[in-house]
């Protein structure tokens, strides 16, 4: 009886053992589903029938949003590459004062959104700003005397986007330098190449997959823009989109404006695999270290200098600055509980979305660790898609399902009580968190994603000898080695949701303002000082992940010391 018992006790705990993998199967592909849901309500309203709107769309302003998409993607392209692969490339091989100070400051204007930037720039530019005073004080020039550049233009819009957005090239670019074997660089030097030819026939190659795939992420980041465009003046898709929605009321022409925008996304991630699927450029050696092989004095060094501080300035010392004397001299005039009430909005809204996208995450990339099929693995694509689509096209899809829903929720309770409730799930805070989820949530899965590669498949099955299922393996070996990525997955996730603009200023509730919502309302009122407060509080929340992020680019890896 005592055999049966065990017998039974063993089958019963590989039976429980054999559900869990099937369960977490089921939670990933339904969550990622759900995720993908924007983005297929956006694509189906391709087959809807062309409104009055949609024609007039296309007799008047589509062929301008077309060209001026166009031109900010090729102009960014050139902005983030020239500026992210020579920084990377002085600060990774080259030995110059203060190269340590700048290997984490150029990662700094990642945390200004780019809409702070062109307040900023405004307020400092603009005919009445302390440029242009200064300049005819100087030479007692008149209005028509001199010609000075217009920043809200396409132009400005391009350089805002640029100085925001190169991070994203130096750090991938930077991490494929790391990577590449001395030896190869060695080799370079003895057959006669000096920095620029080394750096030309065999860095860049070896980097260019890298480098694609920061510009790629810069390219999203561009075509997801709506503060800067909009403030600008700019008639690009995204700004369309809202047109459409708010001033046409038209659902529909907005999301075909959107399906077109995810056509450029789209071309964008193509483009990226196709480039990178032809660069196939491999590091076989294993001596790698931090190099710094070729020491810099005197004016080549004052040039490498001029090269880091340039971005650094203009790119976060500069605007931040100028937000930073603004907020103190002038600020926003209901600092007191209004502030508090919009902290206290934009800070729920991050928190909240980030623990659930930090839990969601967890439960996702623990089925791909414990099933790993080809079913889990294309729901975590599917499942992240949405990061790579704009916040104004992931709002549009979040609102047309849920706004039906709504209706029919309202339908039924009217049958049942006799009242109407008016809009149950799109006047609350449920949809927007939902929307937050769909576009940040590849953020949260692929840091914990990475957290779970570095744990070794022999530490489970130490765990499952000593009899502990999946889920007491999870709670006890895995959680403990994965709270610094989960940390960081919920950290990027919070500050991501403190700048995002398009899909907040669509879908939040009636008098639920954020510190985004309120910078950009009271910037476009030209209130340019009120807007001040708001938005220097973003970019000093959005520097805390930075500085983790820095730490961990410059802690030295297997292998690897200090240069």
């Amino acid at each position: 009886m005592t055999t049966i018992s065990n017998t039974q006790a063993l089958d019963g705990g590989f039976a429980a053992r054999a559900r869990l993998p099937r369960l977490l199967t089921v939670i990933a592909v339904a969550l990622a589903a759900l995720l993908a849901l924007p983005v297929v309500v956006v694509l189906l309203n391709l087959l809807a029938p062309s409104t009055d709107t949609w024609r007039h769309l296309v007799d008047t302003v589509l062929a301008d949003y077309v060209v001026n998409s166009l031109l900010l993607m090729l102009g960014v392209a050139f902005g983030v590459i020239v500026g992210g692969v020579v920084t990377a490339w002085i600060t990774t091989m080259c030995s110059f004062p203060g190269r340590r100070i700048f290997e984490w400051a150029l990662l700094l204007p990642m945390a200004m959104p780019a809409y702070v930037m062109a307040y900023a720039y405004t307020d400092l530019l603009q005919f009445a700003g302390p440029v242009q005073t200064a300049l005819r004080e100087l030479t007692g020039w008149g209005v028509q005397d001199y010609w000075f550049p217009d920043v809200r233009s396409l132009g400005g819009a391009v350089v805002m986007l640029a100085l925001v957005l190169y991070p994203y090239v130096y750090l991938l670019a930077r991490a494929a330098f790391l990577e590449q074997s001395d030896s190869m660089i060695e080799v370079a030097r003895v057959s006669g190449y000096g920095p620029w030819g080394t750096f030309r026939r065999v860095a860049l190659p070896l980097a260019r997959p890298g480098i694609v795939a920061g510009t790629a992420l810069a390219l999203m980041e561009a075509l997801a823009d709506y503060g800067t465009v909009a403030y600008f003046g700019v008639q690009t898709f995204t700004t369309g989109i809202f047109r459409a929605w708010f001033s046409l009321g038209d659902h529909v022409a907005a999301a075909q404006l959107s399906a077109m925008l995810l056509g450029f996304v789209f071309l964008v991630l193509l483009l990226e695999r196709v480039t990178r699927r032809g660069a196939a450029f491999h590091s076989v050696s294993h001596r790698k270290r931090l190099r710094n092989v070729y020491p810099l004095r005197g004016l080549r060094a004052a040039v490498a200098v001029l090269f880091c501080v340039l971005p650094l300035v203009f790119g976060f010392l500069l605007p931040a600055g100028v937000m930073a004397h603004m907020a103190f001299t002038s600020g926003d005039a209901q600092f007191g509980a209004r502030y508090l009430t919009l902290t206290g909005n934009t800070v729920t809204l991050a928190a909240v979305t980030a623990v659930l996208a930090v839990a969601l995450a967890l439960v996702v990339g623990y089925a791909g660790r414990m099933s790993p099929t080809g079913l889990v693995r294309a729901a975590n694509r599917i499942a992240g898609l949405g990061y790579a689509v704009p916040g104004a096209v992931i709002a549009v899809g979040v609102l047309i399902p849920v706004t039906r829903l709504d209706h029919i929720l309202a339908g039924w309770v009217q049958s049942f009580t006799g009242s109407n409730p008016g809009l149950i799930l799109t006047g609350g805070i449920a949809a927007l968190v939902y929307a937050y989820l769909a576009r940040f949530f590849a953020v949260a899965l692929q840091t914990v994603d990475a957290g779970l590669a570095k744990i070794t498949p022999s530490m489970s099955d130490a765990a499952r000898s000593l009899g502990l299922g999946p889920g007491a393996t999870l709670a006890r070996v895995h959680a403990p080695l994965l709270w610094r990525s989960a940390l960081t997955a919920g950290l990027l996730v919070f500050v991501d949701v403190m700048k995002e603009l398009p899909a907040t200023f669509v879908m939040r509730p009636f008098n639920f303002d954020t510190l985004a919502v309120q910078a950009y309302n009271l910037a476009s009122d030209e209130r340019l000082a009120e807007a001040s407060t708001a938005a220097l509080t973003i970019v000093l929340v959005g520097l805390l992940p930075l500085i983790l992020l820095s730490r961990m680019m410059l802690r030295p890896g297997p292998g690897q010391s200090r240069g």
